[in-house]
Protein backbone atom coordinates (compact mmCIF):
# COMPACT_ATOMS: atom_id res chain seq x y z
CA UNK A 1 0.00 0.00 0.00
CA UNK A 2 1.22 3.66 -0.91
CA UNK A 3 1.72 5.93 1.82
CA UNK A 4 0.11 9.61 2.08
CA UNK A 5 3.72 10.87 1.36
CA UNK A 6 4.55 8.74 -1.39
CA UNK A 7 0.97 9.96 -3.10
CA UNK A 8 2.02 13.58 -1.78
CA UNK A 9 5.43 13.09 -3.88
CA UNK A 10 3.83 11.54 -7.03
CA UNK A 11 1.12 13.65 -7.81
CA UNK A 12 3.77 16.85 -7.05
CA UNK A 13 5.58 15.64 -9.98
CA UNK A 14 2.96 14.87 -11.86
CA UNK A 15 2.11 18.65 -11.65
CA UNK A 16 4.97 20.19 -12.00
CA UNK A 17 5.43 18.19 -15.20
CA UNK A 18 1.88 18.73 -17.11
CA UNK A 19 0.41 22.12 -15.45
CA UNK A 20 1.65 23.88 -18.40
CA UNK A 21 -0.09 22.28 -21.15
CA UNK A 22 -3.49 22.36 -18.75
CA UNK A 23 -3.05 26.17 -18.63
CA UNK A 24 -2.89 25.99 -22.22
CA UNK A 25 -5.75 24.28 -22.75
CA UNK A 26 -8.46 26.21 -24.69
CA UNK A 27 -11.46 24.33 -23.15
CA UNK A 28 -10.63 24.65 -19.54
CA UNK A 29 -13.63 26.07 -17.96
CA UNK A 30 -13.71 30.00 -16.16
CA UNK A 31 -16.42 29.35 -13.72
CA UNK A 32 -17.55 25.53 -13.05
CA UNK A 33 -15.36 23.38 -10.39
CA UNK A 34 -13.14 20.80 -12.45
CA UNK A 35 -10.15 19.28 -10.76
CA UNK A 36 -6.61 20.92 -11.22
CA UNK A 37 -5.35 17.79 -13.05
CA UNK A 38 -6.56 14.65 -13.54
CA UNK A 39 -10.13 13.36 -13.20
CA UNK A 40 -12.85 14.43 -11.34
CA UNK A 41 -16.39 12.66 -10.99
CA UNK A 42 -18.85 12.60 -7.95
CA UNK A 43 -19.44 15.47 -6.19
CA UNK A 44 -19.22 14.66 -2.39
CA UNK A 45 -19.59 16.10 1.05
CA UNK A 46 -21.39 18.98 0.40
CA UNK A 47 -22.25 21.02 3.18
CA UNK A 48 -22.29 24.89 4.65
CA UNK A 49 -19.93 25.44 7.91
CA UNK A 50 -19.04 28.04 9.34
CA UNK A 51 -20.15 30.60 7.04
CA UNK A 52 -18.43 28.46 3.62
CA UNK A 53 -19.40 26.37 1.21
CA UNK A 54 -17.73 22.88 0.90
CA UNK A 55 -17.54 21.12 -2.22
CA UNK A 56 -15.53 17.68 -1.80
CA UNK A 57 -15.77 15.50 -4.91
CA UNK A 58 -13.92 12.13 -6.36
CA UNK A 59 -10.39 12.96 -7.70
CA UNK A 60 -7.78 10.88 -9.43
CA UNK A 61 -5.04 13.54 -9.76
CA UNK A 62 -2.61 10.82 -11.54
CA UNK A 63 -4.68 9.66 -14.19
CA UNK A 64 -7.20 11.73 -16.41
CA UNK A 65 -9.16 8.63 -17.86
CA UNK A 66 -9.62 8.12 -13.39
CA UNK A 67 -7.38 5.65 -11.58
CA UNK A 68 -6.81 5.68 -7.34
CA UNK A 69 -9.39 7.79 -5.90
CA UNK A 70 -9.30 10.92 -3.69
CA UNK A 71 -11.17 13.79 -2.19
CA UNK A 72 -10.20 16.73 -3.61
CA UNK A 73 -11.49 19.97 -1.77
CA UNK A 74 -13.19 23.29 -3.11
CA UNK A 75 -14.31 26.61 -0.60
CA UNK A 76 -16.51 29.21 -1.62
CA UNK A 77 -18.41 31.88 0.09
CA UNK A 78 -20.87 32.53 -2.30
CA UNK A 79 -21.27 29.04 -4.45
CA UNK A 80 -19.63 31.14 -7.13
CA UNK A 81 -16.12 31.82 -6.26
CA UNK A 82 -14.18 28.99 -5.51
CA UNK A 83 -11.00 28.50 -4.23
CA UNK A 84 -8.53 24.94 -4.46
CA UNK A 85 -7.79 23.29 -0.90
CA UNK A 86 -5.52 20.30 -0.49
CA UNK A 87 -6.33 16.91 -1.12
CA UNK A 88 -8.70 16.17 1.92
CA UNK A 89 -8.82 12.30 2.82
CA UNK A 90 -5.84 10.03 0.96
CA UNK A 91 -6.64 6.15 0.22
CA UNK A 92 -3.67 5.41 3.27
CA UNK A 93 -5.36 2.79 5.28
CA UNK A 94 -6.39 -0.92 5.04
CA UNK A 95 -9.83 -0.19 4.23
CA UNK A 96 -10.01 2.00 1.98
CA UNK A 97 -6.29 1.15 -0.17
CA UNK A 98 -8.10 0.61 -3.56
CA UNK A 99 -10.01 4.07 -3.40
CA UNK A 100 -11.28 6.88 -1.30
CA UNK A 101 -14.92 6.85 -3.24
CA UNK A 102 -18.38 8.49 -2.78
CA UNK A 103 -20.02 9.97 0.40
CA UNK A 104 -21.50 12.87 2.33
CA UNK A 105 -21.39 15.59 5.09
CA UNK A 106 -23.07 15.93 8.07
CA UNK A 107 -22.32 19.14 10.19
CA UNK A 108 -23.33 18.77 13.89
CA UNK A 109 -22.24 21.86 16.30
CA UNK A 110 -18.76 22.21 15.49
CA UNK A 111 -17.92 19.44 13.64
CA UNK A 112 -17.95 18.13 10.26
CA UNK A 113 -18.77 14.46 9.80
CA UNK A 114 -17.65 13.01 6.79
CA UNK A 115 -19.16 9.35 5.98
CA UNK A 116 -17.51 7.32 2.49
CA UNK A 117 -16.60 4.71 1.03
CA UNK A 118 -13.38 2.41 1.37
CA UNK A 119 -12.68 0.59 -1.13
CA UNK A 120 -10.65 -2.40 -1.41
CA UNK A 121 -10.28 -4.92 -4.13
CA UNK A 122 -8.46 -8.75 -3.39
CA UNK A 123 -5.95 -10.23 -5.33
CA UNK A 124 -7.04 -12.74 -7.42
CA UNK A 125 -9.71 -14.20 -9.65
CA UNK A 126 -13.02 -12.51 -8.72
CA UNK A 127 -15.82 -11.11 -10.28
CA UNK A 128 -15.81 -8.07 -7.14
CA UNK A 129 -19.81 -8.42 -7.13
CA UNK A 130 -19.85 -11.43 -5.18
CA UNK A 131 -15.84 -12.11 -4.14
CA UNK A 132 -13.27 -10.60 -3.82
CA UNK A 133 -13.79 -6.60 -2.99
CA UNK A 134 -15.00 -5.08 0.62
CA UNK A 135 -17.20 -1.61 0.71
CA UNK A 136 -16.41 -0.46 3.92
CA UNK A 137 -18.65 2.76 5.56
CA UNK A 138 -15.73 5.02 6.73
CA UNK A 139 -16.14 8.34 8.99
CA UNK A 140 -13.78 11.14 9.30
CA UNK A 141 -14.03 14.48 11.31
CA UNK A 142 -12.81 18.42 11.02
CA UNK A 143 -13.41 21.14 12.54
CA UNK A 144 -11.81 23.61 10.17
CA UNK A 145 -12.00 21.98 6.57
CA UNK A 146 -8.10 21.92 6.95
CA UNK A 147 -7.02 19.11 9.93
CA UNK A 148 -8.71 16.13 9.39
CA UNK A 149 -9.09 13.01 12.21
CA UNK A 150 -7.82 9.66 11.68
CA UNK A 151 -10.34 7.37 10.17
CA UNK A 152 -13.40 5.18 11.92
CA UNK A 153 -14.72 2.16 10.17
CA UNK A 154 -18.39 2.00 10.88
CA UNK A 155 -19.20 -0.62 8.49
CA UNK A 156 -17.60 -3.99 7.13
CA UNK A 157 -19.40 -6.35 4.07
CA UNK A 158 -20.17 -8.42 7.49
CA UNK A 159 -22.75 -5.68 8.32
CA UNK A 160 -24.76 -5.82 5.39
CA UNK A 161 -27.69 -8.02 4.58
CA UNK A 162 -27.13 -11.39 3.29
CA UNK A 163 -28.79 -11.16 0.29
CA UNK A 164 -26.64 -8.50 -0.91
CA UNK A 165 -23.87 -8.61 -3.70
CA UNK A 166 -20.70 -6.63 -2.44
CA UNK A 167 -21.46 -3.39 -4.15
CA UNK A 168 -22.89 -1.47 -1.08
CA UNK A 169 -21.55 2.51 -1.28
CA UNK A 170 -22.17 6.02 -0.98
CA UNK A 171 -23.23 6.63 2.61
CA UNK A 172 -25.77 9.90 2.72
CA UNK A 173 -26.64 11.05 6.45
CA UNK A 174 -29.43 13.05 7.64
CA UNK A 175 -31.39 13.62 11.46
CA UNK A 176 -34.96 13.33 12.51
CA UNK A 177 -35.76 13.36 16.38
CA UNK A 178 -32.43 13.52 17.27
CA UNK A 179 -31.78 10.42 15.48
CA UNK A 180 -29.37 9.61 12.76
CA UNK A 181 -30.27 7.68 9.87
CA UNK A 182 -27.73 6.51 6.91
CA UNK A 183 -28.82 5.16 3.25
CA UNK A 184 -26.66 3.60 1.17
CA UNK A 185 -27.21 2.25 -2.64
CA UNK A 186 -26.57 -1.65 -3.10
CA UNK A 187 -26.53 -4.26 -5.66
CA UNK A 188 -28.62 -7.05 -4.85
CA UNK A 189 -27.44 -10.71 -5.56
CA UNK A 190 -30.99 -11.05 -7.67
CA UNK A 191 -29.01 -8.24 -10.02
CA UNK A 192 -31.84 -5.56 -8.47
CA UNK A 193 -31.47 -2.09 -7.17
CA UNK A 194 -31.80 -1.37 -3.28
CA UNK A 195 -31.55 1.03 -0.59
CA UNK A 196 -30.36 0.41 3.13
CA UNK A 197 -31.36 2.31 5.97
CA UNK A 198 -29.12 2.48 8.93
CA UNK A 199 -29.63 4.57 12.17
CA UNK A 200 -27.99 5.95 14.99
CA UNK A 201 -28.21 7.72 18.32
CA UNK A 202 -24.43 8.91 17.67
CA UNK A 203 -22.79 9.14 14.21
CA UNK A 204 -20.45 6.52 15.58
CA UNK A 205 -22.48 3.19 16.02
CA UNK A 206 -24.83 2.18 13.68
CA UNK A 207 -27.58 -0.35 12.98
CA UNK A 208 -29.37 -2.03 10.39
CA UNK A 209 -32.67 -0.85 10.31
CA UNK A 210 -34.27 -1.80 6.91
CA UNK A 211 -34.24 -2.33 3.37
CA UNK A 212 -36.99 0.24 2.91
CA UNK A 213 -36.99 0.13 -1.29
CA UNK A 214 -36.18 -1.64 -4.20
CA UNK A 215 -35.96 -5.03 -5.83
CA UNK A 216 -38.16 -3.74 -8.58
CA UNK A 217 -38.34 -5.39 -11.90
CA UNK A 218 -37.16 -2.88 -14.89
CA UNK A 219 -35.43 -0.40 -12.01
CA UNK A 220 -31.78 -1.69 -12.77
CA UNK A 221 -29.09 -3.96 -11.06
CA UNK A 222 -27.71 -1.38 -8.62
CA UNK A 223 -29.09 2.08 -7.01
CA UNK A 224 -26.11 4.62 -6.14
CA UNK A 225 -25.63 7.73 -5.08
CA UNK A 226 -28.78 7.48 -3.22
CA UNK A 227 -30.02 10.88 -1.25
CA UNK A 228 -32.80 11.31 0.80
CA UNK A 229 -34.51 14.98 1.67
CA UNK A 230 -37.37 17.41 1.90
CA UNK A 231 -38.63 19.73 -0.23
CA UNK A 232 -42.00 21.77 0.61
CA UNK A 233 -43.20 19.19 3.05
CA UNK A 234 -42.64 16.42 0.16
CA UNK A 235 -40.26 13.30 0.66
CA UNK A 236 -37.62 13.24 -2.47
CA UNK A 237 -35.45 10.08 -2.60
CA UNK A 238 -32.62 10.84 -5.56
CA UNK A 239 -30.82 7.90 -6.83
CA UNK A 240 -28.52 7.10 -9.92
CA UNK A 241 -30.05 3.73 -10.97
CA UNK A 242 -27.44 0.99 -13.57
CA UNK A 243 -29.41 -0.41 -16.17
CA UNK A 244 -32.20 0.90 -17.43
CA UNK A 245 -33.33 -0.08 -20.66
CA UNK A 246 -34.14 3.23 -23.36
CA UNK A 247 -37.68 3.93 -23.47
CA UNK A 248 -38.24 6.79 -26.12
CA UNK A 249 -36.14 9.68 -25.10
CA UNK A 250 -35.49 8.76 -21.77
CA UNK A 251 -32.66 6.85 -20.57
CA UNK A 252 -30.57 7.35 -23.55
CA UNK A 253 -27.62 7.82 -21.28
CA UNK A 254 -25.43 4.73 -20.24
CA UNK A 255 -26.49 5.32 -16.89
CA UNK A 256 -29.19 7.74 -15.20
CA UNK A 257 -29.94 10.12 -12.25
CA UNK A 258 -33.17 10.73 -11.42
CA UNK A 259 -35.71 11.14 -8.06
CA UNK A 260 -39.00 10.00 -6.98
CA UNK A 261 -41.26 11.28 -4.31
CA UNK A 262 -42.34 8.93 -1.64
CA UNK A 263 -43.00 7.96 2.11
CA UNK A 264 -42.05 6.56 4.66
CA UNK A 265 -44.21 3.91 6.58
CA UNK A 266 -44.17 1.94 9.03
CA UNK A 267 -41.77 3.21 11.57
CA UNK A 268 -39.15 3.61 8.28
CA UNK A 269 -39.38 0.00 7.68
CA UNK A 270 -40.82 1.27 3.87
CA UNK A 271 -40.20 3.69 1.66
CA UNK A 272 -43.04 3.89 -0.70
CA UNK A 273 -41.79 5.43 -3.90
CA UNK A 274 -43.47 6.88 -7.17
CA UNK A 275 -42.76 7.42 -10.92
CA UNK A 276 -38.76 7.80 -11.29
CA UNK A 277 -38.13 10.81 -12.91
CA UNK A 278 -35.10 11.81 -14.75
CA UNK A 279 -33.07 14.93 -13.42
CA UNK A 280 -31.32 15.42 -16.46
CA UNK A 281 -32.16 15.04 -20.00
CA UNK A 282 -28.52 15.89 -21.59
CA UNK A 283 -25.48 13.67 -22.62
CA UNK A 284 -23.30 14.85 -19.13
CA UNK A 285 -25.00 14.38 -15.82
CA UNK A 286 -24.76 11.68 -12.98
CA UNK A 287 -24.33 11.30 -9.26
CA UNK A 288 -25.79 14.22 -8.07
CA UNK A 289 -25.88 15.07 -4.32
CA UNK A 290 -27.68 17.69 -2.47
CA UNK A 291 -27.27 19.47 0.70
CA UNK A 292 -29.59 22.10 2.60
CA UNK A 293 -27.85 25.96 3.42
CA UNK A 294 -28.57 28.15 6.17
CA UNK A 295 -31.16 30.22 3.90
CA UNK A 296 -33.14 26.97 3.60
CA UNK A 297 -32.20 26.74 0.33
CA UNK A 298 -32.02 22.50 -0.96
CA UNK A 299 -28.94 23.03 -3.66
CA UNK A 300 -27.94 20.09 -5.72
CA UNK A 301 -24.77 19.59 -7.44
CA UNK A 302 -23.98 16.95 -10.00
CA UNK A 303 -21.07 15.53 -12.26
CA UNK A 304 -20.89 16.76 -15.46
CA UNK A 305 -20.02 12.97 -16.97
CA UNK A 306 -21.38 9.49 -16.57
CA UNK A 307 -19.07 6.63 -16.02
CA UNK A 308 -18.53 4.05 -18.47
CA UNK A 309 -19.75 5.86 -21.62
CA UNK A 310 -18.27 4.95 -24.71
CA UNK A 311 -20.03 6.46 -27.04
CA UNK A 312 -18.86 10.35 -26.56
CA UNK A 313 -15.24 11.27 -26.21
CA UNK A 314 -13.91 14.54 -23.99
CA UNK A 315 -10.48 15.50 -26.54
CA UNK A 316 -8.84 16.98 -22.96
CA UNK A 317 -7.70 13.51 -22.05
CA UNK A 318 -4.96 14.55 -24.35
CA UNK A 319 -4.14 17.47 -21.87
CA UNK A 320 -3.72 15.59 -18.72
CA UNK A 321 -7.34 16.51 -17.16
CA UNK A 322 -11.40 15.13 -17.96
CA UNK A 323 -14.76 16.25 -16.60
CA UNK A 324 -16.02 19.11 -14.24
CA UNK A 325 -19.04 19.39 -11.56
CA UNK A 326 -22.27 21.04 -13.08
CA UNK A 327 -23.24 24.77 -11.74
CA UNK A 328 -25.03 24.58 -8.27
CA UNK A 329 -28.88 24.35 -8.77
CA UNK A 330 -31.70 24.86 -6.12
CA UNK A 331 -34.45 22.65 -6.17
CA UNK A 332 -38.12 23.62 -5.91
CA UNK A 333 -41.53 21.79 -6.42
CA UNK A 334 -43.84 23.80 -9.40
CA UNK A 335 -46.56 21.91 -10.13
CA UNK A 336 -46.03 18.34 -8.60
CA UNK A 337 -42.16 18.27 -10.40
CA UNK A 338 -38.68 18.73 -8.96
CA UNK A 339 -37.90 22.27 -10.72
CA UNK A 340 -34.01 23.06 -11.04
CA UNK A 341 -33.10 26.49 -10.97
CA UNK A 342 -29.81 28.25 -11.45
CA UNK A 343 -28.55 30.01 -8.24
CA UNK A 344 -29.62 33.50 -7.61
CA UNK A 345 -25.76 33.81 -6.96
CA UNK A 346 -24.73 33.31 -10.62
CA UNK A 347 -26.65 36.54 -11.30
CA UNK A 348 -23.34 38.57 -9.96
CA UNK A 349 -20.82 37.16 -12.96
CA UNK A 350 -23.32 38.92 -15.73
CA UNK A 351 -21.72 42.02 -17.43
CA UNK A 352 -22.01 43.53 -20.90
CA UNK A 353 -25.87 43.32 -21.08
CA UNK A 354 -26.88 42.75 -25.16
CA UNK A 355 -30.84 42.80 -25.83
CA UNK A 356 -32.66 41.94 -28.83
CA UNK A 357 -36.77 41.21 -29.59
CA UNK A 358 -36.68 39.34 -32.89
CA UNK A 359 -40.01 37.86 -34.83
CA UNK A 360 -38.72 33.88 -35.19
CA UNK A 361 -40.92 34.24 -37.96
CA UNK A 362 -37.63 35.63 -40.25
CA UNK A 363 -34.40 34.21 -39.87
CA UNK A 364 -32.41 35.86 -37.67
CA UNK A 365 -29.01 35.83 -37.52
CA UNK A 366 -27.59 37.80 -34.47
CA UNK A 367 -23.80 38.70 -33.83
CA UNK A 368 -23.82 39.16 -30.38
CA UNK A 369 -20.86 36.38 -29.50
CA UNK A 370 -17.33 37.14 -28.15
CA UNK A 371 -16.61 34.46 -26.10
CA UNK A 372 -17.91 30.93 -25.27
CA UNK A 373 -18.55 31.91 -21.86
CA UNK A 374 -21.88 33.71 -21.65
CA UNK A 375 -25.50 33.13 -20.55
CA UNK A 376 -27.89 33.57 -22.99
CA UNK A 377 -32.02 34.52 -21.48
CA UNK A 378 -34.28 33.70 -24.13
CA UNK A 379 -38.37 34.64 -23.64
CA UNK A 380 -40.74 33.33 -25.61
CA UNK A 381 -44.56 33.81 -26.71
CA UNK A 382 -47.00 32.46 -28.59
CA UNK A 383 -43.69 30.05 -29.35
CA UNK A 384 -45.27 26.99 -31.43
CA UNK A 385 -41.66 26.17 -33.04
CA UNK A 386 -38.12 27.22 -32.28
CA UNK A 387 -35.03 26.72 -33.31
CA UNK A 388 -31.22 28.07 -32.38
CA UNK A 389 -27.75 27.54 -33.69
CA UNK A 390 -25.05 28.34 -31.66
CA UNK A 391 -21.41 26.92 -30.47
CA UNK A 392 -20.64 26.00 -33.95
CA UNK A 393 -22.98 22.92 -34.70
CA UNK A 394 -24.97 22.94 -31.45
CA UNK A 395 -28.97 23.03 -32.46
CA UNK A 396 -31.95 23.22 -29.70
CA UNK A 397 -35.33 23.41 -30.94
CA UNK A 398 -38.74 23.00 -30.39
CA UNK A 399 -41.53 21.08 -32.42
CA UNK A 400 -44.92 19.52 -31.84
CA UNK A 401 -44.29 19.15 -28.08
CA UNK A 402 -40.80 17.58 -28.61
CA UNK A 403 -37.37 20.10 -27.30
CA UNK A 404 -34.17 18.70 -28.83
CA UNK A 405 -30.63 19.41 -28.25
CA UNK A 406 -28.24 18.39 -31.33
CA UNK A 407 -24.85 18.34 -31.53
CA UNK A 408 -22.46 18.15 -34.40
CA UNK A 409 -18.65 17.37 -34.35
CA UNK A 410 -18.38 19.54 -31.27
CA UNK A 411 -20.19 17.03 -29.49
CA UNK A 412 -17.48 14.47 -29.82
CA UNK A 413 -19.96 11.14 -30.28
CA UNK A 414 -22.59 13.18 -28.80
CA UNK A 415 -25.72 13.64 -31.26
CA UNK A 416 -29.22 14.09 -29.96
CA UNK A 417 -31.19 13.77 -26.96
CA UNK A 418 -34.78 15.06 -26.27
CA UNK A 419 -38.24 15.88 -24.17
CA UNK A 420 -41.51 16.19 -23.99
CA UNK A 421 -42.79 19.64 -22.70
CA UNK A 422 -46.14 21.22 -23.52
CA UNK A 423 -44.79 24.33 -24.19
CA UNK A 424 -42.21 26.55 -24.71
CA UNK A 425 -41.79 29.95 -22.34
CA UNK A 426 -37.96 30.30 -21.78
CA UNK A 427 -34.30 28.89 -22.30
CA UNK A 428 -31.53 29.60 -20.21
CA UNK A 429 -28.61 28.68 -21.36
CA UNK A 430 -25.30 28.65 -18.93
CA UNK A 431 -22.04 28.43 -21.69
CA UNK A 432 -18.47 27.36 -20.68
CA UNK A 433 -15.39 27.03 -22.37
CA UNK A 434 -16.39 22.90 -22.75
CA UNK A 435 -19.98 22.67 -21.83
CA UNK A 436 -23.41 24.21 -21.88
CA UNK A 437 -26.00 23.94 -19.23
CA UNK A 438 -29.65 24.82 -20.41
CA UNK A 439 -32.82 25.45 -18.33
CA UNK A 440 -35.92 25.05 -20.27
CA UNK A 441 -39.18 27.04 -18.69
CA UNK A 442 -37.27 27.99 -15.97
CA UNK A 443 -35.89 24.79 -14.79
CA UNK A 444 -39.03 22.25 -15.77
CA UNK A 445 -36.28 20.34 -17.50
CA UNK A 446 -32.49 20.51 -18.22
CA UNK A 447 -30.12 19.35 -20.67
CA UNK A 448 -26.14 19.28 -19.75
CA UNK A 449 -23.85 18.38 -22.09
CA UNK A 450 -19.64 18.74 -22.70
CA UNK A 451 -19.17 20.79 -26.46
CA UNK A 452 -15.85 21.70 -27.73
CA UNK A 453 -15.95 23.42 -30.46
CA UNK A 454 -12.61 24.57 -32.25
CA UNK A 455 -13.16 28.14 -33.17
CA UNK A 456 -15.42 31.24 -31.82
CA UNK A 457 -19.07 31.69 -33.57
CA UNK A 458 -19.85 34.81 -32.95
CA UNK A 459 -23.51 34.26 -34.59
CA UNK A 460 -26.67 32.60 -32.85
CA UNK A 461 -29.07 31.79 -35.76
CA UNK A 462 -32.94 31.48 -34.87
CA UNK A 463 -36.40 30.80 -36.70
CA UNK A 464 -39.44 29.75 -35.71
CA UNK A 465 -42.92 30.98 -35.05
CA UNK A 466 -43.57 33.54 -32.53
CA UNK A 467 -41.61 36.02 -30.61
CA UNK A 468 -38.31 36.47 -28.70
CA UNK A 469 -36.61 38.20 -26.67
CA UNK A 470 -32.90 37.71 -26.34
CA UNK A 471 -30.56 38.81 -23.32
CA UNK A 472 -26.88 38.19 -23.65
CA UNK A 473 -23.96 38.19 -20.80
CA UNK A 474 -21.02 37.32 -20.83
CA UNK A 475 -19.16 35.63 -18.01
Amino acid sequence: MITRAEYEQKIKEHIDNNMPKILSDKWRSKYHIMAPIGWINDPNGLCQFNDEYHVFYQYSPLEAKGGMKFWGHFVSKDLVHFEERDIAIYPDVKEDKDGVYSGSAFVKDDTMYFFYTGNVKHDGEHDYILTGREQNVILVTSKDGVEFSEKKILLRNSDFPENMSLHVRDPKVWEEDGTYYMVLGARGKDDKGYVLLYKSSDLYNWTLHSVPAGGEENMGYMWECPDLFYVDGKTVFMFSPQGLKADGFKYNNVYQSGYAFGNFVNDKKELKLGNFVELDRGFDFYAPQTFEDTKGRRIMIGWMGVPDAIEHKNPTVENYWQHQLTLPRELKIIHNKLYQLPLKELETLRKDLIESKVNLDNNNVLNIIDRNTFELRIDLEECSKFSMKLREDCVVSFTEGVFKLIQGDSGYGRDERAAYISNLRSIDIFSDNSSMEIFINDGEEVFTTRVYNESLDSDIILSGKGTAVIKRWNI
